[in-house]
């Protein structure tokens, strides 16, 4: 398990990844390859990380899939949730507020790639 000093190493390097797909792509581009060129940036830095993670919701002793989806999980430690709309909306917040709590997983980013600083897309979320 991570300390809270490599989680924010960790949080760190996942921004760095972040800018530089930002800085070499701009805004305006599908979700889907702000992904891509993410998970190509977490290979260079040789980050641990599962793409596209499916969440099942435990009821009644059971995991139930219902179709949540993890963008990434990184290091076992941070949830990622991509963006790439005009205006991030409380749905959006409630969506990875629920994913950390269905997890268990303590801390999510929101980075949302449509805006002009990529510093202005990213949102911390803890559980």
């Amino acid at each position: 398990m991570l300390t809270k000093e490599n989680e924010t190493d960790i949080s760190k390097i996942i921004v760095d990844c972040a800018f530089k797909v930002h800085t070499t792509l701009g805004s305006g581009l599908l979700e889907s390859a702000y992904e891509a060129c993410l998970t190509h940036e977490f290979l260079k830095r040789k980050l641990v990380f599962e793409q596209q993670k499916i969440l099942p919701v435990q009821y009644d002793n059971i995991q139930i899939d219902t179709g949540y989806r993890l963008d990434f999980i990184v290091e076992g430690q941070i949830i990622i949730e991509l963006k790439s709309v005009e205006k991030i909306i409380p749905i959006h917040e409630a969506q990875i507020l629920t994913y950390l709590k269905l997890s268990g997983i303590k801390t999510g980013l929101l980075i949302n790639f449509n805006t002009k600083l990529i510093k202005d897309g990213i949102r911390r979320f803890s559980n």
